[in-house]
């Protein structure tokens, strides 16, 4: 991936997993773990998956978009996806739903909607199998991931779901680390 010269190889990491490693300059992402929904010249773009809204859930939102009650056990925790365009929803869910051009279809079984249908579908129980909900996400301009995993910010890893929907937020990071064969222990 990292070149004898120090340049980042061209590489496609749409679908894969971006792990922070300790020390990240930017405390919004201290111990995230991110998909990289879109990655190519233009730039990257993905949500957090491992950070939780403390209050926020799907029947707040449900409510606020007029979407009819959300059942107790339909009721999934809202992730803070990033800072770019916090307002908005993002769903990363499995790849059994699609809303046709609405969905982006990404590698490893993966999709991406943010469209007020899957919020429905998944208050009715006919969404996807496996679904993460969240407002914003973590974004890039042409060549800065490259530059940030240069500087060694980055991990990148192949995804599981087992990661992506664990229940457990706070595990996710070294989860994904040891998924590697990293001991979280061992990084400084």
């Amino acid at each position: 991936m990292i070149a004898a010269n120090g340049t980042v190889a061209t590489m496609d990491l749409q679908g894969k997993l971006l792990i922070a490693m300790l020390g990240m300059s930017d405390p919004r992402f201290d111990r995230s773990v991110i998909v990289l929904c879109a990655h190519s010249e233009n730039g990257a773009m993905g949500p957090i998956i491992n950070k939780p809204s403390r209050e926020l859930r799907l029947s707040a939102l449900a409510e606020h978009l007029g979407i009819p009650d959300v059942p107790k056990g339909r009721d999934i925790r809202v992730h803070i996806g990033g800072p770019v365009e916090s307002g908005r929803g993002f769903v990363l869910h499995s790849d059994d739903w699609s809303e046709g051009q609405a969905t982006m279809a990404i590698p490893g079984g993966l999709g991406m909607t943010a469209t007020v249908d899957i919020l429905e579908a998944l208050a009715t129980g006919t969404g996807p199998r496996e679904a993460l909900l969240a407002l914003g996400y973590a974004g890039w301009g042409p060549g800065q991931l490259e530059s940030e995993i240069r500087r060694n910010d980055w991990l990148i890893a192949d995804p599981g779901a087992d990661v992506i929907f664990a229940a457990e937020d706070g595990k996710k990071w070294s989860r994904a680390l040891k998924a590697m064969g990293v001991d979280p222990v061992t990084l400084s």
